[in-house]
């Protein structure tokens, strides 16, 4: 058997698997189910001292892809922290779609400090790929929603370290004092 025919075959052979890929990727998308996310206290240490945060956390691609979508609330001092295994490209962003709820998002890199905070609002579009993607400038290994304006009511700004259990706060002793 030539290569060409054997690739031929090995491709028919994958069909079946490859055309579930459009509906087992965009399961976590369309289900309307709340989700079931660890909940964690998040630290965010700055000049007006401690601000302390009830935060679920995204770990898997899944529940990143879902986050805050389909909800009509997210309670004061809450929040959805994304981890991520390693630096993220800041041509990796976040979008809003189906997600109902205004929000602030601050990027948080490698020591735990917050490299910038961007202001997003819902996406009424149909289809995702018409929705605005917000982008940070810089790579980054976290990203914090918590509801638009939460951070400058607790005067949270770029530069203030963020920790948690397991990670986060790796941003020098000032950090620790405030815990």
């Amino acid at each position: 058997m030539n290569a060409t025919r054997r690739q031929l075959l090995l491709g028919l052979a994958l069909l079946p698997a490859v055309s579930l890929l459009p509906r087992v990727l965009p399961a976590a998308a369309s289900d309307p189910r709340p989700q079931m996310l660890e909940t964690v206290p998040l630290v965010i240490h700055g000049t007006q001292g401690p601000q302390r945060l009830e935060v679920e956390v995204a770990r898997t691609i899944p529940e990143r892809s879902r986050g805050l979508m389909e909800r009509d609330d997210l309670k004061e001092r809450t929040g959805m922290l994304f981890l991520y295994d390693r630096r993220q490209s800041s041509r990796n962003g976040f979008w809003m779609y189906r997600t109902r709820i205004p929000l602030d998002i601050a990027f948080i890199d490698e020591a735990g400090r917050i490299a910038e905070i961007h202001r997003m609002t819902p996406c009424t579009a149909s289809q995702a790929g018409e929705c605005p993607v917000t982008r940070p400038s810089v790579p980054y290994r976290a990203a914090l929603e918590v509801n638009a304006g939460a951070f400058e009511a607790m005067g949270v700004a770029a530069g203030d370290c963020v920790s948690w259990p397991g990670g986060g706060g790796l941003c020098g002793p000032e950090a620790a004092r405030d815990s």
